[in-house]
């Protein structure tokens, strides 16, 4: 049940009528017609910009189209009074019964209440994290990791069907070095000395790996020549960490559907299959750059190359595919990768970058509107970087990784709860700061807490209802008489649990999962701010004492509230507090 979908659909038909009696011209478009809160609640509960758009299409006054729009409108027992406002906007107030039967629909459906089919079992790819797998995952990932887990929720909470998808970046000259890196390990664990130079990763985390490689091999590779050992050091190396990837992700909550390797990609003729496909459309050719603007690298000459003609495709320039080596360069696995994407069947890609792929946009959709011919968009998320505090002093660096703040150090300190909560207190595209104090604060500063602790609150009320003898179950609940919720408090906070189904396919149309999170914390709000009036109102008490009716109807009140926040929690990933202690 979408309220606002359903007065939406009213205005229509008033529209439709005004048209039908010559009030309105035929042939309008009534796609920019909305229904949604006014910025004022105290301008009434609903507001329409219906006259506002239609006005110059129409050509006639908007007040004109607003005033007859009104008296139509007015005509509908679901509302109670439509009035014009400003140059033309038309302000809506409900008949309170809607709202009681927001309240039952919500107990009714459980929660599944929100759900939409606005996806229409499309296919969605969600790409994210995708870091090399050279190390542990850090606190930029982490955010990422977040995001992406719980945009994938939010989708699947739409209609669509979604898979969770890491690409393994195994193909390129990094895994050399961690291959590197984990054979001076197993140097090391030889009892040999040894030192870290050239770019090899110094990182404690290694230390294990090198231990199981040598009790996987023993002294097979000492005073070995590096093309004895590099390249299966390098596949065990690659396993391992991703191993440790796995458990860091599964610390986190977060389980992918696919692990595609990028090395797969090279000796099978994918990526030549990809770049074939381009050269089809006309969009391979050899050519030479413009030098790049700015500052001239000291380093740079013309020199023709194999590009890809992504200008064609809303690129800023083409694209060089092949190294004068003959190599591909580091953008041909990925516009195959896109390809293979493509040609398993999804309908629409998301990826989900770090911040310092910025750059890298533009080409990537020019590679998927290139390939798919324009009929699979991609839409690429950029997360901003996360700075960690303590006490709001920075927090220091991981001993273990050597150079960074690892996910499972976040995660250790406040919880996977904590963490993917907070994660998602800002837009992916802010900068967020992280303070380990902070979060665990209990306070109304803190969202996590807030929202979990109006979660436990209503909890409590019902356990001290059963233990009252009063049935408290969803059903009962969902039959009670809720006609003596009229109080400005209580509708207040009915209001908000009507408006989870639109904001949350706003959230999944927009790809924005932090919107969630937001509501959730002026939902908590709002029910906190019902509980405290009721310490000096008794009337506004949940549990009222010898009156088990009127107590059902403000259980089912509050009841509602928790349907919504766990199914928010459940899309941001988060498990529900039964208890605050």
């Amino acid at each position: 049940m979408n309220l606002f979908t359903d007065i939406r659909s009213l205005v229509l038909d008033a529209l439709a009528r005004m048209q039908a009696a010559g009030q309105l011209p035929e042939g309008l478009d009534m796609g920019n017609v909305t229904v949604e809160p006014p910025r004022d609640p105290a301008h009434g509960d609903m507001a329409t910009n219906a006259a506002m758009v239609l006005a110059k299409p129409a050509g006639l006054k908007p007040r004109d189209i607003a005033a007859t729009l009104a008296d139509l409108l007015a005509e509908d027992d679901r509302v109670a009074v439509a009035e014009v406002a400003g140059p033309g906007f038309l302000n809506l107030r409900l008949a309170p019964g809607l709202w009681h039967g927001v309240l039952r629909t919500v107990l009714e459906t459980g929660p599944d209440f929100g759900r939409s089919n606005m996806g229409q079992g499309r296919r969605v790819n969600v790409e994210y994290v995708s870091a090399n797998p050279t190390g542990p995952l850090h606190v930029g990932h982490t955010r990422g990791a977040v995001f992406g887990d719980a945009l994938a929720s939010l989708l699947d909470f739409n209609g669509y069907e979604v898979t969770r998808e890491y690409y393994i970046n195994d193909g390129g000259a990094q895994v050399d070095v961690l291959a590197r890196s984990v054979y001076l390990r197993y140097l090391e664990a030889h009892g040999q000395e040894v030192a870290f130079a050239d770019g090899t990763y110094p990182g404690d985390y290694l230390i294990e790996v090198g231990r199981a490689l040598k009790d996987k091999v023993g002294e097979a590779y000492l005073d070995q020549p590096e093309e004895v050992w590099l390249e299966p050091i390098r596949e065990f190396s690659t396993q391992a960490m991703m191993e440790l990837i796995r458990a860091d992700l599964k610390a986190l909550g977060v389980e992918m559907d696919v692990f595609f390797s990028e090395k797969s990609l090279y000796g099978t003729g994918l990526i030549e299959a990809a770049i074939e496909d381009l050269r089809g459309k006309n969009l391979i050719y050899r050519g030479v750059l413009e030098p790049p603007k700015g500052k001239m690298p000291e380093d740079w000459e013309p020199r023709e190359q194999t590009l890809f003609k992504s200008t064609e495709h809303g690129d800023d320039v083409d694209r060089p595919i092949m190294k004068s080596d003959g190599g591909w360069t580091y953008f041909a696995p990925d516009i195959a990768y896109h390809y293979d994407k493509i040609e398993r069947g999804f309908d629409l890609l998301i990826d989900v970058f770090g911040a310092d792929h910025g750059g890298y946009v533009k080409r990537m959709k020019a590679a998927v509107s290139a390939l798919s011919e324009g009929r699979v968009p991609v839409d690429i998320k950029l997360c901003q970087l996360v700075k960690l505090y303590k006490n709001g002093e920075p927090f220091k660096m991981s001993k273990r990784a050597g150079t960074f703040v690892t996910l499972r150090d976040v995660v250790d300190q406040v919880g996977a709860d904590v963490t993917r909560f907070v994660m998602l207190t800002r837009k992916n595209d802010a900068p967020l700061d992280f303070d380990f104090a902070r979060v665990m604060e209990q306070s109304k500063d803190n969202p996590v807490f807030y929202v979990q602790y109006a979660n436990a609150r209503v909890n409590s009320v019902l356990r001290k209802a059963q233990q009252a003898g009063i049935a408290v179950d969803d059903a009962t609940l969902a039959a009670a008489d809720l006609s003596g919720l009229t109080h400005e408090a209580e509708i207040a906070v009915a209001k908000k649990v009507a408006e989870w189904p639109r904001l949350v396919e706003i959230a999944g149309r927009s790809n924005e999962p932090h919107r969630v999170a937001f509501y959730l914390y002026d939902l908590a709000s709002d029910l906190h701010g019902l509980w405290n009036r009721g310490h000096d109102e008794p009337a506004l008490r949940f549990l009222q004492e010898g009156d088990p009716a009127t107590s059902q109807a403000k259980i089912a009140l509050v009841r509602a509230v928790t349907v919504v926040i766990c199914a928010g929690l459940g899309i941001l990933g988060v498990t529900p507090a039964e208890e605050m202690r």
